[in-house]
């Protein structure tokens, strides 16, 4: 299948060693993680931390935010990954700087070839420009990337590149219009 970049992987399966970790992930996330009382954003960052996940001064990532695999994540500083958020991160995800990923929103790194009868599980990695703002409830599909400063619309699904600095949104999600860029006195 063809995202539009180089960087699509085919898997056959997950060996052992991922779907222990996973596995072990996964019951850390149900009662130490998604537990924890809103304000403790410094013990979830330590938390992905220890699951392999790179994690920026700052960020906020809320309790009830799903992540697949923290070890395949980036975090940029001061970004914010609100309630509800999946990241589906079969493959890459790189969060930039002060971007906001609002409540709701599904980043999804894998995929199935359909062209073959094994259907054989596809990744491609998502990136977030820093200073972003994906509004609530979008869909972002493997391969893309959504430029700086890019606004996309509440419930958008994303399924090409977006621009740096544009207003973005619907189905599938189009620049609708230049966003202003905010200097350091703005």
């Amino acid at each position: 299948m063809d995202y539009g970049i180089t960087d699509t992987h085919s898997h056959p399966s997950f060996p052992l060693s991922d779907r222990v970790r996973r596995a072990i992930w996964n019951m850390t996330w149900i009662i130490l993680f998604r537990t924890s009382p809103r304000p403790f954003h410094g013990w979830r960052r330590f938390l992905l931390r220890c699951f392999g996940a790179k994690v920026g001064h700052g960020a906020h990532i809320y309790p009830s935010a799903q992540i697949w695999a923290p070890w395949n994540v980036e975090f940029g500083e001061e970004c914010g990954v609100a309630d509800r958020v999946i990241l589906y991160s079969q493959g890459k995800i790189i969060l930039g700087r002060r971007c906001v990923i609002s409540q709701g929103t599904h980043l999804c790194t894998g995929t199935h070839d359909y062209s073959k009868p094994e259907f054989p599980l596809v990744t491609a990695p998502i990136s977030v420009g820093n200073e972003a703002w994906l509004a609530a409830e979008c869909f972002v599909l493997p391969g893309v990337e959504i430029g700086e400063g890019a606004v996309i619309g509440a419930r958008s699904v994303v399924t090409a590149n977006i621009p740096s600095w544009m207003v973005c949104a619907g189905h599938p999600c189009k620049p609708i219009k230049p966003r202003k860029q905010f200097g350091p006195l703005d």
